[in-house]
């Protein structure tokens, strides 16, 4: 597997919280998160960049959800959080496909271990990360979307 290295920016968030058993079902948490943030049409300018990032908080222990902010974006009532940015390693799968992202994910994980110029960077606030990466009218039309995971690296010293 080809992996991609990428720098995301530092930016501020907004954050759906921590929910312990990761439930996106109606009325939930992550689901009144995405229901607010899926209202929004960044800008041409902002539009470019994933917005959304999903991630299981070890810290906190349960998933929460990201939104990135751009300048005149509605907070939408939910708490700011701020990411630093730094480098990540990325792969894509087919969302859903568990058997496929645990493949890649000890892939990853071993290229990383395996490399001389790269290791791994978790921590709180810095935790591995997934978005959609399929329109949401392409998904409905083929029935399947794309997730890109990013996995937060640094340079060895």
């Amino acid at each position: 597997m080809d992996f991609r290295v990428i720098s995301l920016p530092p930016f501020t968030a907004l954050t759906s919280g921590v929910d312990p058993v990761g439930d996106f079902t109606e009325r939930s948490a992550l689901w009144k998160f995405n229901e607010y943030f899926s209202t929004i049409t960044p800008s041409p300018r902002d539009g470019f960049m994933p917005r959304d990032f999903l991630f299981f908080n070890e810290a906190a222990g349960g998933m929460e959800w990201w939104w990135a902010l751009a300048e005149g974006m509605p907070d939408g009532g939910f708490e700011k959080v701020s990411f630093e940015g730094g480098y990540y390693l990325t792969y894509f799968y087919r969302d859903g496909d568990g058997e496929t992202h645990d493949r890649l994910y000890a892939e990853a994980k071993r290229y990383i271990d395996e490399s001389e110029h790269l290791e791994l960077d978790e921590r709180p606030g810095h935790y591995s990360m997934g978005h959609i990466i399929t329109l949401p009218e392409l998904a409905e039309a083929q029935g399947f979307a794309l997730m890109e995971v990013f996995i937060p690296i640094k340079r060895k010293e």
